[in-house]
């Protein structure tokens, strides 16, 4: 069993998602934004952080997942973005996280099968992934969406490393 936080980082809107992955079931904990009132950058950044920080304390997660930068047209937003990042990503080293970074069209492509995905497309397929009574907001849908991309691929790599070592199921003789 493993909890895991998924980041959707934004410099005036944060997006967060908290799922636990028991075997290959995904089970949803918790979603939501961080937004941030501060109208310059160095306040946001701290509410960031703060807001990261106590999502941390309430869920105890095991791993954190964030979605890397992307390259904009606009290098001013590109760099906000990048600080966002960063304070979200302090907020986990200080409780002692490993921090898992995830490109956005692997994310998509890790919960509707396309890289390309709009954003209604994937708060459907994470309100379907996740059973959920209704779409969650955009902005935690994506960050639903790194954790499960992060589960996604932590299912592989243990796969993987099971047939490299000739692990077998089933019981010892």
């Amino acid at each position: 069993m493993s909890i895991i936080l998924g980041i959707d980082p934004g410099s005036r809107i944060t997006g967060y998602g908290v799922i636990r992955q028991t075997g290959r079931h995904l089970h949803y904990l918790g979603s939501g934004c961080i937004r941030t009132s501060e109208k310059e950058l160095p306040g946001r950044l701290k509410q960031i952080y703060a807001g990261v920080s106590e999502i941390i304390t309430q869920f105890q997660p095991d791993v954190f997942a964030i979605e890397q930068v992307f390259m904009a047209r606009n290098a001013d937003s590109a760099l906000k973005l990048g600080q966002a990042r960063g304070s979200a990503i302090v907020a986990a080293v200080n409780a002692d996280l490993p921090v898992h970074e995830y490109a956005a069209r692997l994310i998509k492509q890790a919960v509707t099968g396309t890289g390309g995905a709009d954003k209604e497309q994937v708060q459907h397929m994470v309100q379907q992934m996740l059973k959920l009574p209704a779409k969650p907001q955009a902005d935690a849908a994506d960050a639903l969406g790194v954790a499960i991309c992060h589960a996604n691929t932590n299912k592989t790599l243990v796969a993987l490393a099971g047939k490299a070592t000739g692990a077998r199921r089933g019981r010892y003789r």
